[in-house]
């Protein structure tokens, strides 16, 4: 599985296992009931996400824990399909520091050879689904969750760990609110979900202009946009097919992943492209982050045809738009390359998804599944340390 590289990396994709308090520290206590709380139900903790048990992490407290990369044969579909016989023995979380500390992590990474990474959350990915309908409660929990990522990872840690500010578009003006407050303690990550904006009136498109005053924020402060995959409230599609829904992150069925997997960010690509974001924007940076790259090839294709057709729709060649500003981090089992000849390997993310059971077990296996795809020894050190970099770097804007 291993392949010799001879430069530290820097990897796009890593979590962190939030404890209750990375919610409730700073959460007021009056929104406890309408927001997020931990209860003990019949022995076993509980999250409770708008006063409704939430299974989108069947165990919250993440005590005890799969090890990194359990899946990885699940995943290359080697396993015979059994995923929970697939996640194998688990862990007390408490044997693992570096999934919860800063220090700690820092010293794995050091073995590990990464020189930084992006820090995404692991619970939080999840909630904003089940808040839907009270924008309120939905800042409030995202904020006292920025606070505790400020506290215990930082946005840009010694320039070694880069924690995701995490912004909702449940409300316009909080989001602006949000975003200058990240920047002001030097945020290099934000992230976004793959959905429409779930406003106290509706569903609304981010390219509605009422969001313009955050696209312009986020460009003047040179931050990366990234879209982490997690509930993007898809729900819905399977349900139009009278077919049962569970929002649970290892029970989805066969016919809810054929639907949806690629649904999201798909979706919210053609949004920021016809929608007039990135046009508006040539600045800004977008990253799609653990949700795969099978729907590119889709998304150029389509883009090409819609472009002969309504040139008026874009303003320039769809291709080129995005090969200017979208960043991809395919799974490890993907077809690297493909994404590689569209958008250019400068455009192409190493993401390990460490520690997590479906990422893999290090991240410097991705070497091994870049040079499976051809990739030179030049080439993966672009994807595996450059582009990330890159990323982590604030671009000033030059209006």
């Amino acid at each position: 599985m291993t392949t010799p590289i001879d430069f530290r990396l820097f990897d796009c994709d890593h979590h962190y296992y939030e404890p209750p308090e990375a919610f409730t520290r700073y959460l007021d206590k009056k929104m406890r009931r309408r927001a997020v709380n931990f209860v003990d139900m019949n022995g076993r903790p509980n999250l409770l996400v708008a006063e409704k048990v939430n299974r989108f992490v069947p165990n919250p407290t993440f005590d005890p824990i799969a090890k990194p990369g359990s899946l990885y044969e699940y995943y290359r579909g080697t396993s015979g399909g059994d995923i929970r016989a697939a996640f194998g023995e688990l862990e007390p979380i408490a044997d693992h520091p570096e999934y919860r500390e800063r220090d700690a992590r820092l010293r794995v990474m050091d073995q590990q050879g990464v020189e930084g990474c992006f820090m995404f959350p692991t619970l939080g990915v999840g909630l904003e689904e089940a808040l839907v309908g009270d924008p309120e409660a939905i800042h409030a929990t995202f904020h006292a969750l920025n606070e505790w990522v400020h506290d215990e990872w930082g946005f840009a840690f010694e320039d070694r760990i880069f924690g995701a500010a995490v912004i909702s578009f449940a409300d316009p003006d909080r989001a602006v609110a949000e975003l200058r407050w990240a920047l002001d303690r030097d945020v290099r990550m934000v992230c976004l979900r793959p959905a429409p904006a779930p406003t106290a009136s509706g569903t609304v498109i981010p390219s509605d202009p009422v969001f313009d005053p955050f696209w312009a924020l986020a460009a003047e402060a040179g931050v990366t946009i990234g879209y982490h995959s997690g509930d993007s409230g898809q729900g819905y599609i399977p349900r139009h097919w009278g077919a049962p829904v569970t929002h649970e992150a290892f029970g989805l069925s066969a016919l809810h992943l054929l639907l949806c997997t690629d649904r999201p960010i798909f979706e919210t690509m053609c949004v920021l492209l016809a929608g007039g974001i990135m046009a508006r924007h040539p600045e800004l940076r977008f990253a799609s982050v653990e949700s795969g790259s099978e729907w590119v090839p889709t998304l150029f294709k389509k883009a090409a045809k819609i472009y002969k057709q309504q040139p008026h729709g874009f303003g320039e060649h769809p291709h080129e738009t995005l090969r200017r500003q979208l960043y991809v981090s395919p799974h490890f089992e993907e077809d690297k390359r493909a994404v590689a000849d569209l958008l250019g390997v400068d455009h192409v993310l190493m993401g390990s998804d460490w520690p997590h059971a479906e990422g893999l077990r290090a991240p410097a296996d991705y070497a091994a599944e870049l040079a499976t795809d051809g990739f030179t020894p030049d080439e993966m050190r672009i994807i595996m340390r450059e582009n990330g970099l890159q990323l982590s770097r604030r671009r000033p804007s030059p209006h």
